[in-house]
């Protein structure tokens, strides 16, 4: 069974060595697809026997899925991991002996994802590893056409659960983290609004209580579009690290939630705000201004 992985890029000079040579005892091929990056990511990624593409950012569904369309990948599964993250040993030694063997009733693979923030692996708050969709059969998955949290979906098959971990740890600044989530706020903005205003591709993961993870997480988003603005950035941050235990992480998960669990959220809405007070509560226009700047 051969094995390609799909890393998308800008600017990541930090990671992109050690993200590829987490994967070199296992993955067949490696495909950089790079958003004109400034720094020496695309080098890097040339130097270490990667393919690299390059093609204009839109927003992260739409370069994941330019790839699987443009790359003539060959391999029999894809693994979709971002240059900000690695595979642990455990993870790979796992895969290689399990991916052999695996049935053709499987079309994908469960891992676990970890968050390192400050040096420290999450373990509360809701944001112990977790398992993500990450791994699937080429020609099978697809990334859904949402502005954020998008997820994998694929079009028939069975999944499983390989144990081990991909590990998110951005060594990236404060400065960058804040700049990130200011877009991401944005991005979260247009996703909230394409669900209320029923924008956007219909191939979506369902919204399910008991499902998968991804069905999970998606019924949680659609609980708090709910909750009035302001509100629920406080409940988010009560509830993840008072009722979920976010505390026990230390002083890296107070920070962590605070700044993701609380800002981030109250930055969203506060966007939400003000394109409501710019077109004075006009759905209408508002589904237009949606239409014409992100569903064009």
């Amino acid at each position: 069974m051969s094995l390609a992985a799909i890393i998308l890029t800008y600017n990541e000079e930090q990671h992109i060595a050690r993200c590829i040579t987490s994967l070199k005892d296992l993955v067949d091929e490696i495909y950089i697809i790079d958003s004109f990056s400034k720094d020496n990511t695309v080098e890097i990624a040339k130097e270490l026997g990667t393919k690299v593409f390059q093609n204009p950012w839109v927003n992260y569904a739409t370069q994941f899925n330019w790839a699987l369309e443009n790359c003539n990948i060959t391999s029999d599964w894809v693994w979709r991991i971002d240059a900000d993250e690695y595979a642990d040993e455990a993870l790979i030694a796992n895969l290689k002996q399990q991916l052999p063997t695996v049935g053709k009733e499987v079309t994908g693979i469960y891992v676990r994802r970890g968050i390192v923030f400050l040096d420290r692996l999450l373990q509360y708050g809701t944001w112990a590893p977790r398992w993500n969709l990450k791994i699937f059969r080429h020609q099978v998955g697809s990334c859904e056409n949402r502005w954020m949290d998008e997820h994998i979906i694929l079009s028939h098959g069975e999944t499983i659960q390989v144990e081990g971990c991909q590990i998110d740890a951005n060594l990236n600044d404060f400065t960058w983290w804040t700049d990130k989530h200011n877009h991401y706020a944005t991005r979260e903005m247009v996703d909230m609004l394409s669900i209320k205003y029923q924008l956007g591709s219909q191939k979506e993961v369902e919204s399910k209580i008991f499902g998968t993870s991804e069905q999970r997480k998606r019924f949680m988003k659609m609980k708090y579009a709910n909750i009035p603005l302001f509100v629920r950035p406080f409940l988010n941050f009560v509830y993840r690290y008072i009722f979920r235990l976010g505390f026990l992480d230390g002083k890296p998960g107070f920070i962590w939630h605070v700044l993701q669990g609380f800002w981030y959220r109250y930055l969203v809405d506060a966007k939400l705000y003000e394109l409501n007070r710019r077109f004075n509560k006009d759905e209408t226009a508002i589904k237009a201004y949606l239409k014409e700047t992100y569903f064009n």
